[in-house]
């Protein structure tokens, strides 16, 4: 192993790349829950914003097969460009490596679809003609079937990618609870994404530290049906 994996994840020394997080590629997905999936991909998008990471979202066939980005993943970095592309594998498109080129950062953080397919022919294709270190968020990422993310997971696993979480991601940036810069941030993300660990957060802040309650937001009434 190189010394340059033995590096935790920094603000300061790592970016980030979505590829194809797409609809019609999410409908492919059999590796594990689509929802999870795309709560994890966001969750790590916002992430990203928190601590200022640069980001890259590449896309392919929007308009021909696979549609439009998730919504909510743009709605993390509004105005952003998506570069589209006709490649399987993003590093084919100039674009693309241009963008990640300019990030200056050697450690790329990678969430997409497929696994087997788009995320392991870039991720092997930028070690072998950059060397980037690549970093593979695994359950921000799917494949068509559970057997197709987990060998391809083993395959980039042993040409040198470094497997990660998108909440191992997220702790590895923070890093110290001190940094208060980005406390708050971080702890209204884990509890809108991260599940158990967000609920324990929220059971924390009232029952510990005795948070008061929070009064529900009002609605507007729902008009009745009328009889018929």
């Amino acid at each position: 192993m190189t010394k340059a994996k033995l590096e935790v994840l920094t603000p300061q020394n790592s970016q980030l790349i979505f590829i194809d997080q797409q609809p019609q590629m999410a409908f492919g997905v059999q590796s594990m829950d689509r929802q999870a999936l795309k709560n994890n991909a966001v969750g790590l998008a916002k992430a990203a914003r928190i601590f200022n990471i640069p980001t890259t979202i590449t896309t392919v066939e929007s308009e021909s097969f696979s549609g439009f980005t998730y919504p909510e993943l743009l709605d993390v970095f509004p105005g952003q460009k998506t570069l589209e592309r006709t490649s399987m594998n993003s590093w084919d498109d100039q674009k693309v490596r241009d963008a990640l080129a300019a990030n200056g950062r050697k450690k790329v953080i990678v969430s997409g679809l497929w696994t087997e397919v788009c995320n392991t022919t870039f991720a092997l294709s930028a070690m072998h003609d950059a060397d980037y270190e690549i970093y593979m968020v695994a359950d921000a990422s799917g494949g068509t079937s559970k057997e197709a993310h987990d060998y391809a997971m083993q395959r980039m696993v042993q040409a040198g990618v470094v497997p990660v979480t998108w909440q191992q991601v997220l702790l590895e940036w923070q890093r110290d609870w001190a940094h208060r810069d980005t406390y708050d941030a971080v702890m209204k993300l884990v509890k809108e994404h991260s599940g158990a660990y967000g609920m324990g957060v929220d059971y924390a802040y009232t029952m510990v530290h005795k948070a008061p309650q929070r009064t529900a937001t009002p609605h507007e009434s729902i008009a009745p049906v009328p009889a018929r």
